[in-house]
């Protein structure tokens, strides 16, 4: 009776880990798909800045104030983006080298592309 007991302890144990996995790899592609659709709606607003930086020189008109109201939508996404990212590379356990932005593994000592040491130690 021991070892079945041993069995399922163990069984119950790699469903526990298994199911963290799980979690983690849902998590992160749904910051993934997050990232996208920032990406792609920070590509919608270019369009719409060059849209309107068209029909104001078009018209004569003076759309500084349209085009400011776009680059702060702009610069939103962008910071929403960078927070998405930082998760992102926090939840695979990796580290952005401050000097070329590259990712490199947790434990990495010096920068994978550049050379640049990561610790501040």
């Amino acid at each position: 009776m021991g070892l079945f007991e041993d069995v399922v302890v163990n069984a119950k144990s790699a469903v526990n880990v298994v199911g963290k996995k799980a979690g983690q790899f849902v998590d992160i592609s749904k910051l993934r798909i997050n990232a996208a659709d920032l990406n792609n709606e920070i590509s919608k607003r270019y369009e719409s800045l060059g849209r309107t930086v068209y029909e104001a020189k078009k018209t004569d008109n003076d759309s500084s104030d349209l085009v400011s109201e776009c680059i702060t939508a702009i610069d939103d996404l962008y910071e929403q983006l960078d927070a998405v990212n930082e998760q992102l590379v926090a939840m695979r356990a990796r580290m952005v080298c401050k000097n070329c932005g590259e990712e490199n593994p947790q434990n990495a000592e010096y920068c994978s592309k550049c050379g640049h040491k990561l610790s501040d130690d």
